[in-house]
């Protein structure tokens, strides 16, 4: 139970801005930590939830308040509650991949603290095209999109304990040496079994592009780090949680909108 405790503690401390009180990185306490990790996106996705609901009582009750102040905080809640660490993985790999450069130049370049000029005009695009999916969300649309910030992240943690490594050392290295490998391999492909049942019943049609989105670009996300890179990195595994995020809210924004014309 003391191992679970810490391996929650570790997870909650490395990838959110939660306050968590201090464990040893060692491998008996890392051993769990991916099995926590989902726990954010559930978070994340009941705050997004919670703000959605609000947005529509002041739709009701306050029609004075702009639904594009909700829009932005929606947009902005998963940097406030991880610190922008995916983020940054995702610009990283940006500039990694548009740099066109040898596969040990690209890690070179994942690991430069600086920020490129296609890192920043990706994370710009990104967030005006979140900001656009986000603000056409309905009732049917958002449980979907809120449920994908857990199914990112079981996705992204199966990668990890799963995937071949590009590097020896690094964050993504770290937890897979650590890793109860088989254990979290099973836990997380249950709660991604549950997820997907649950993205079926509360969205049909919706939670199923949904579902088919996060495919696609776990294959993709595949595909390009061995061919790239060698392997995944913990910049790597963040460029597929960000992309994985926004492809599923926009899949079931327009599947929610296709299957309302046809009705």
């Amino acid at each position: 139970m003391k191992r679970m405790w810490n391996s929650f503690k570790i997870a909650f401390s490395m990838y959110s801005k939660f306050p968590m009180p201090e464990s040893e990185w060692n491998r008996e306490n890392l051993s769990y930590a991916m099995i926590f990790f989902p726990w954010i996106g559930a978070l994340i996705g009941i705050i997004i939830y919670g703000v959605f609901a609000l947005k529509e009582w002041c739709a009701v009750n306050a029609p004075d308040v702009p639904d594009m102040v909700f829009t932005m905080i929606m947009v902005i809640v998963p940097v406030l509650v991880t610190g922008g660490i995916h983020m940054d993985g995702f610009m990283d790999t940006q500039d990694a991949l548009s740099s066109y450069q040898t596969q040990e130049r690209r890690l070179e370049i994942l690991k430069d603290p600086h920020a490129g000029a296609f890192a920043i005009l990706s994370c710009v695009v990104y967030f005006l095209c979140y900001t656009g999916i986000y603000s056409a969300l309905s009732e049917n649309s958002v449980r979907a999109a809120a449920v994908g910030f857990l199914v990112s992240r079981t996705l992204s943690g199966l990668s990890v304990v799963a995937f071949p490594q590009a590097k020896e050392d690094g964050l993504a290295a770290t937890f897979a040496e650590n890793a109860a490998k088989q254990t979290v391999k099973i836990v997380l492909c249950i709660y991604l079994l549950i997820l997907c049942a649950a993205l079926f019943i509360i969205g049909k049609g919706v939670g199923i592009a949904a579902a088919a989105a996060a495919a696609a670009v776990f294959f993709y996300y595949f595909r390009m780090s061995v061919k790239n890179f060698g392997g995944i990195t913990g910049d790597l595994a963040g460029y597929f949680l960000q992309l994985c995020e926004i492809w599923m809210a926009a899949a079931a924004v327009g599947a929610d909108i296709v299957l309302r014309n046809i009705r």
